[in-house]
């Protein structure tokens, strides 16, 4: 295994301002000389310098260590970003973030293109350091011009790796930008729109940061707008883009993209291995004694289809997790990949996407069934009989494999999530889904149970998150938040529409409470209204009345 390249420090900054379109922004073009992005269309920055400290600027730098290391997530050195941002600003475009050190009087004679230009000069001729161009005059960098806007790290696998700041600043209307001639050849205002009109045209060419960048600067309609979002101080997730196989090729991924925590796992190296898409009945290790086989029932619902996970080894035997439908193809293959050595099949909950395959495996195998039956045998699997019952804490064992079953009601009374020792996998059939919100059908479905039992998740130790439907997921407890704000946001929809109907029929109270959801999907949103509307009647919220639901407030 080759070594990856550590990512370098470095940063950016985004320079801004308001023009007859709208928010325009910098972008200069690299020369073809250098070795990284050559031609392309850049924002000013590069790599973060020993010089690039407080301390060489008398420790007079007017923002707080602590807010900006808080701002980072770093334990230190977060400062040295904005510096670096600043220093190479100046450099590039002859941009100077800076203002009079404390204590002294400002000199309205430093504040002049000919000052800046004959400081610029001595920078690029490397007759001086930025820190000592800026104390010789009396100033320091004016970092509270800078707001942090984003987090990107080159992908692993690449020659040259960076781990780069992106700042937003608004230009100084005294000043103006000049591009070094050397590293940069060229420079245009455009708003992110014309920039990437350019980019689709191939006039100008855009690194995938950059252009993720100006997609995010879209929405903003001036510099005020961009620097109060920038301001607003919100959690900072690092970008950090995977490379990914798949229809059309090679494609970049970031967080939120569905594969994005699989390609990651299984791709470490990033040679461009792992796919962006599931394909039914193609078998994939994602881990250790781990395989995931999905069958061929792909839907609204379903999405790319079921997911049975194969653990375990022929020598010691298998666990089946979730065989699926009664399809053939799909049960074929899980007796071809286990050579019919399944100790065990267990089903998750007994939904008829789920458990319809298990008689046949042990028919076929002599497997032995473990499951629960549910309360009530509406839209349920009749033909599963578990030979083990479950129930919460059983231990499931086969060689070295070993599950804890965790009963998790709410999407089916049945319902159980189940933890691998060791690999900390939780395999969470339809209790967490990608793609697609459970759907809480009464009266099986519980979302009183529902919501518990999420929140009951996040005392487990889990490193990765092995869904019925979809791919691969880490970080449970971002996992779960979202899901219960998702609810949250539901319920409150319902509430609303509640109090302006003031009472209505499911069919009525869907149309408003789900105006957001497309209309062919409102019989099913039902079930889901249903549920809430019985929690909210068991909070004393509404009441039933026949088929009409009335608001209590």
């Amino acid at each position: 295994m080759s070594d990856v390249v550590t990512p370098r420090p470095a940063a950016t900054v985004v320079l801004v301002r308001d023009g007859q379109q709208g928010m325009e922004i910098l972008l200069a073009e690299k020369t073809q000389k250098v070795n990284f992005a050559a031609g392309a269309f850049v924002f000013p920055g590069g790599a973060v310098d020993v010089t690039d400290s407080p301390k060489y600027f008398g420790q007079s730098i007017r923002l707080s260590t602590e807010y900006a290391n808080q701002r980072l997530g770093i334990k230190t050195g977060a400062i040295d970003y904005w510096i670096a941002a600043i220093r190479e600003c100046f450099e590039e475009v002859g941009v100077l973030f800076s203002m009079p050190k404390q204590n002294s009087a400002p000199d309205s004679a430093t504040d002049t293109e000919m000052l800046r230009a004959r400081l610029r000069a001595q920078m690029l001729s490397g007759d001086c350091e930025f820190h000592e161009l800026l104390n010789n005059e009396g100033l320091d960098p004016a970092v509270d011009e800078l707001h942090y806007l984003s987090h990107w790290i080159t992908q692993a696998g690449r020659p040259r790796r960076y781990d780069t700041r992106f700042f937003i600043a608004k230009v100084p209307d005294n000043q103006s930008v000049s591009h070094d001639g050397g590293e940069l050849v060229s420079h245009r205002w455009l708003t992110a729109k014309e920039a990437l009109n350019l980019n689709s045209q191939g006039e100008i060419n855009l690194m995938f940061p950059t252009y993720k960048t100006l997609e995010q600067l879209l929405e903003f309609k001036s510099v005020d707008e961009a620097i109060d979002y920038a301001k607003s101080d919100k959690p900072m997730k690092p970008m950090n883009p995977k490379v990914s196989v798949g229809v059309g090729g090679k494609k970049l991924l970031l967080p939120g993209d569905f594969a994005y925590t699989e390609v990651s796992k299984l791709d470490p190296m990033q040679k461009g291995t792992a796919s962006r898409e599931i394909h039914p009945n193609e078998p994939i290790t994602i881990h250790n004694g781990v395989i995931r086989l999905t069958a061929s029932n792909s839907s609204v619902m379903t999405g790319p289809g079921t997911n049975t996970y194969i653990l375990g080894n022929q020598s010691d035997g298998y666990i089946v997790i979730d065989p699926g439908p009664n399809e053939t193809v799909h049960l074929e293959l899980i007796r071809e990949l286990t050579k019919d050595c399944i100790d065990s099949v267990v089903c998750t909950h007994t939904h008829l996407d789920h458990s319809p395959g298990a008689t046949y495996l042990k028919q076929k195998t002599g497997a032995k069934l473990v499951g629960y039956l549910p309360r009530f045998q509406e839209r349920q699997d009749a033909t599963f009989i578990p030979d083990i019952d479950l129930h919460d804490g059983l231990r499931l064992a086969s060689g070295n494999t070993v599950l804890n079953a965790i009963h998790t009601p709410g999407h089916a009374s049945n319902h159980f999530c189940f933890l691998m020792e060791g690999a900390q996998i939780l395999f969470t059939g339809d209790h967490i889904m990608q793609g697609s919100t459970v759907v809480i059908n009464p009266p099986d479905g519980d979302m009183i149970q529902y919501l518990k039992s999420l929140r009951r998740l996040t005392n487990f130790e889990v490193k990765w998150v092995a869904p019925g439907h979809g791919f691969l997921m880490d970080d449970l407890p971002e996992i779960v938040d979202r899901l219960l704000i998702h609810r949250r946001k539901r319920e409150l929809k319902i509430i609303s529409a509640m109090q302006r109907l003031e009472s209505g029929a499911l069919g009525d109270i869907v149309t408003d409470a789900y105006d957001d959801v497309d209309e062919k999907l409102h019989a099913l949103a039902q079930r889901s209204l249903l549920a809430h509307l019985i929690k909210l009647e068991s909070e004393g919220r509404v009441q039933k009345c026949d088929e009409t639901w009335g608001w209590l407030g």
